[in-house]
């Protein structure tokens, strides 16, 4: 089986481990969480970083720490992770659906901008109410798709305009740029990266919440440690258990030294699949817009939703892991009755979309074997 996206174990990971059992840092105390963050920061362009146990968790916590609370609304863009919702449900507020745009599937800043001029007023005490649920709006999440940068300019732009707090969803989107800036500083509040498994760099799990006011991110990095204040068992409200494993980090410090070269061999990747099926007429590439130079986390081509289905089990009956993508939060049980613009766009693409194999170890040899089973399967 060519796998759709594992990790690649070529740098440091054994001996950094080794010196974590050695000298008995394996929890959420150790050096090698620091350095992690550090290597964030740098990489992303923010400031700083705080290391979490997980993308959502990083992202349920940059949540509360923007200010959202129960019964809020926050947008959210249908096309997505469920993780990007379900952080929104943590923090018990709930997601009003926005669409993306289909040259980018990113939230589209035009639709944003019409949703929030039409549909929501500024209350007396200067909230921004939904009219027709009477909930407060509280904040936006901006996704960076498959690692490509939304049109941040004007979505930020659009949060600045009406006083929303503005948090990216980055997952897969370390080592991606817009218009030549790092996606750490796109005019976001907080930017949240996760290392699971399948990422171009791996913590085998974590997250990570970068951002540039100190003030927010030691906000972030209160509440992911419980609230604890001083050395004794002292807290000043409800937090969360969130840190980093200086185990995890261990593993994410290696993996940061090699992400260059792993950008590099995704690109290349996601180069191999659009220059292999290029001319024929049934499918088309992943959309990169002009401002991006994307991280191309995952990659694979665009056709009919029958087209997609066929040639999905056909690949995965040759032994390559081909996939679907995810199916939009409107059409998720969790988030059926959740309140919605239109969201024609996510409901038109989902099913069209096919993830071929990605994995930064793959060789130009499976590359050409997934090219050609690929072109062996649609019609010519």
């Amino acid at each position: 089986m060519i796998p759709l996206a594992i990790p690649n174990m070529a740098g440091n990971e054994a001996r950094y481990l080794a010196e974590c059992v050695a000298t008995n840092f394996v929890s959420t105390v150790g050096p090698f969480v620091g350095r992690f963050e550090e290597h964030v920061a740098s990489a992303s362009g923010a400031r700083g970083a705080v290391a979490t146990s997980c993308g959502t968790t990083g992202l349920h916590v940059a949540l509360v720490a923007l200010g959202v609370r129960r019964d809020d609304l926050v947008i959210v863009p249908s096309f997505t992770f469920i993780a990007t919702a379900n952080a929104v449900a943590h923090a018990g507020a709930t997601p009003w659906l926005l669409d993306v745009h289909p040259d980018t599937w990113t939230l589209d800043p035009q639709r944003l901008g019409d949703a929030l001029d039409l549909e929501t007023v500024r209350g007396a005490d200067g909230k921004l109410v939904h009219v027709r649920t009477g909930r407060r709006v509280s904040a936006i999440v901006v996704v960076h798709t498959f690692g490509t940068p939304a049109d941040m300019d004007e979505v930020a732009a659009v949060a600045q305009a009406h006083g929303l707090p503005l948090l990216s969803d980055a997952a897969a989107a370390l080592g991606a740029e817009y218009k030549g800036r790092p996606i750490g500083r796109l005019g976001a509040d907080l930017t949240m990266f996760s290392f699971n498994g399948n990422k171009t760099v791996t913590a085998g799990g974590g997250g990570a919440v970068a951002g540039d006011d100190e003030e927010l991110l030691g906000r972030v990095r209160h509440l992911s440690t419980t609230a604890r204040v001083g050395a004794n068992y002292d807290h000043d409200e409800v937090g969360f258990n969130y840190r980093m494993t200086n185990l995890q980090a261990a593993v994410g410090c290696a993996q940061m030294e090699l992400l260059d070269r792993f950008v590099r061999r995704k690109r290349e990747i996601r180069r191999a699949y659009d220059e292999g099926l290029a001319g024929i007429d049934t499918v088309g590439p992943f959309p990169v817009p002009d401002w991006a130079e994307s991280a191309c986390w995952f990659s694979g081509f665009v056709t009919d939703p029958e087209t997609a289905d066929r040639v999905r089990a056909a690949l995965n009956d040759e032994g390559i892991d081909a996939r679907p993508t995810w199916k939009p939060m409107h059409l998720q049980s969790p988030y059926a009755d959740a309140p919605r613009s239109d969201v024609s766009v996510s409901d038109r693409i989902w099913r069209r979309i096919v993830t071929l194999p990605c994995s930064t170890g793959i060789t130009d040899d499976e590359l050409a074997a997934v090219v050609g089973a690929v072109r062996r399967t649609l019609p010519q």
